[in-house]
This record gives C-alpha cells, sequence and structure tokens, in this order.
C-alpha cells in the first residue's frame, strides 16, 4: 500500500470519507466533489490509476490538502482497516458488469464487501461519538440475490450483506448514469452524429440519470448533525423514460441533426454474443452484460428524491450538458 497524499493540512482528529473504486469517472468527480467540504481518502487498484487521479484534481483545481490517494487491493481486510481510522462513512464504488479471466463478479461485489466489512468489524479506532460509520453502495437497478442475470445476482448478495450487518448501508440502484466524459455519453455523442444508427432492441427504454445528480445523493447521505443514517435500498434514476431510438433522436436534436435509427432483434445480438464467447475467453460482451445494456428501465424515483432533498436534471439538460463538439 503506497500513500499517495497529495497535501494534508487538516486536524487528525478531522473524520474522512473513504470512497473505494475512486478512480473511476463517477469516483473522480465525486473526490473533486467532496474534497471542496471534507476530507476525502480515495483507494485506487494501481500506481497508474492513482496518477489519473492526482492528475485529475490537480487540473480542477481541488483541494488537494483534503484528499488522500491510497493504492490498495479491494479485498485486503488489513488494508482497508487501516484506512478506516477516524473515518465517518465509506462510499463503496466497486463493481463491473463484464466478469472475465482476471475480474470475476464474485472477486468485484460479494469479496470486496466482505473484505469491507470484516475491516470494519476489527476496526478498533472509533470515531468519538456514539453514531455508527455509515455506507453508501452503488449498485445496479434490477439487482437481488435472486435474479436470473449472474452480474444483477452478485450486486444483490452484496447488497444484502451490507444490509444485514450492523452498520447502516444505503444502497442507491442506478440505470445508465451519464456524466461528462464518460463511455456512456461518448457512445450517444459518437451516435448522435450519424445519419443512420442500426441498434439492437431499438424499442428496450433507457431512464439515464445525470452523474452530477448521482453525486449530489450521495452527499445527501452522508453523516451530517442533521440526518440520520438510512438502511434501505432506494431506486435513483432519471425523469424520463426513453426508448434507444427517441433517446439517439433527442441527443442528435440538440445538435440540430436528424437520424434515422433502424432496430435489429435483440436475439442476434444474443446469438453473437454466445458464438463469440465460445471462440474467447475474454469477449469484448458477455450474455450477462448484454442482458443489463438492453434491459428496460421505468422507475418511479420520487420517492428517493424527496427523501434525498435532490432535483433531477432534466434529459435534455443532462444531454446538452454531457454533449461533446
Amino acid at each position: 500500500m503506497k500513500d499517495l497524499t497529495l497535501t494534508t493540512n487538516q486536524p487528525a482528529s478531522a473524520p474522512s470519507i473513504l470512497v473505494t473504486g475512486a478512480n473511476g469517472h463517477l469516483g473522480t468527480a465525486l473526490v473533486n466533489h467532496l474534497s471542496a467540504t471534507r476530507n476525502v481518502i480515495a483507494a485506487v487498484r494501481s500506481q497508474s490509476a492513482a496518477d489519473a487521479l492526482s492528475a485529475f484534481l490537480s487540473a480542477r483545481g481541488a483541494a488537494a490538502d483534503r484528499v488522500t490517494i491510497e493504492i490498495i487491493s479491494y479485498t485486503d481486510a488489513a488494508a482497508l482497516e487501516a484506512l478506516l481510522v477516524n473515518c465517518e462513512a465509506v462510499v463503496h464504488l466497486v463493481g463491473i458488469i463484464k466478469e472475465g479471466p482476471a475480474s470475476s463478479y464474485f472477486d468485484a461485489h460479494e469479496a470486496t464487501t466482505q473484505a469491507l466489512l470484516t475491516a470494519l468489524a476489527k476496526r478498533n479506532d472509533p470515531l468519538p461519538s456514539t453514531r455508527e460509520i455509515s455506507l453508501c453502495y452503488l449498485s445496479i437497478v434490477g439487482s437481488h440475490p435472486t435474479a436470473t442475470n449472474a452480474c444483477l445476482a452478485s450486486k444483490g448478495r452484496a447488497e444484502q450483506m451490507l444490509l444485514d450487518s450492523p452498520h447502516p448501508s444505503a444502497i442507491v440502484q442506478l440505470p445508465m448514469v451519464l456524466g461528462e466524459g464518460d463511455y456512456a455519453a461518448y457512445a450517444i455523442n459518437q451516435q448522435a452524429t450519424k445519419r443512420l444508427n442500426v441498434v439492437f432492441a431499438k424499442n428496450a427504454r433507457d431512464q439515464p440519470i445525470y452523474a452530477g445528480d448521482v453525486i449530489d445523493a450521495i452527499t445527501a447521505l452522508l453523516p451530517t448533525e442533521s440526518n440520520s443514517p438510512i438502511n434501505d435500498r432506494l431506486i435513483l434514476a432519471g425523469p424520463e423514460s426513453v426508448n434507444k431510438k427517441q433517446l439517439l433522436q433527442r441527443a442528435a436534436a440538440l445538435r440540430g441533426r436528424k437520424t434515422t435509427v433502424i432496430g435489429l432483434p435483440l436475439l442476434i445480438a444474443q446469438l453473437f454474443t454466445q458464438l463469440v464467447g465460445k471462440l474467447s475467453n475474454n469477449p469484448p460482451i458477455t450474455p450477462a452484460m448484454l442482458e443489463i445494456l438492453h434491459h428496460d428501465d421505468c422507475f418511479d424515483a420520487t420517492r428517493t428524491c424527496e427523501t434525498l432533498g435532490i432535483t433531477r436534471t432534466s434529459l435534455d439538460d443532462m444531454l446538452e450538458r454531457v454533449r461533446t463538439p
């Protein structure tokens, strides 16, 4: 484990927020946002990830005196235990939707969650407070221990481990997240510039949520003097559910363009995915991943927004914010 503290001028007694998986698109934006007002320990898995996060924060003028970057294995309970000293909350962002030879759903979801809970159980430097450390775990809509999809089932088991633990755990289930510079936004931007798009399951519904709204939700779940910790599953989705054809046409319209969207049966993609899976031990897409990318999203997230006191970004504003030239 290597400490890559940017600088630290905060008093040792000031509590921190531990963010695991801090080098992802959402993680980097979250660390940058939190560092304006809180001490943050950003946990990543590699030197390259640490360097990229440090460069990202420096470029945005983040409050470097509040950020400590640590390189650890997310399944190393002892390393996690050391980071939890004087922490008041953990935001657990570790997760995958594509399983491969070097990354299984079990290792990414259940094993990392178990390591975190083991570390919390052994933590011997509690905050000088009666409040238990709180957890926030980002998951995927449809996750459940009995789900037929391997990824959603693994996520669901990790969720249940947290909910059954003595630590208040807010599980935030999300659909597609759109943020500046992320992969989903890049794909939509590329398709929005084309006159013709051929997609699978053009009528499958998406309900994208803006990355900034997710960060607002996480921030609202962090401990303060006035709020009470939540131990429950929360669904947070965008304000509008549209099919893939409508989503691409809306994105194109914001550019003053039109696109024709032709749909292919999802069965073709499923057969192709199965064939590629037999020919390669690390295919670009797996059946579980394909199902997640093409299932219907249509959720009422009103209760979650009211509970957290957040306002969601409209679909058109979202597409405009993530639009690239």
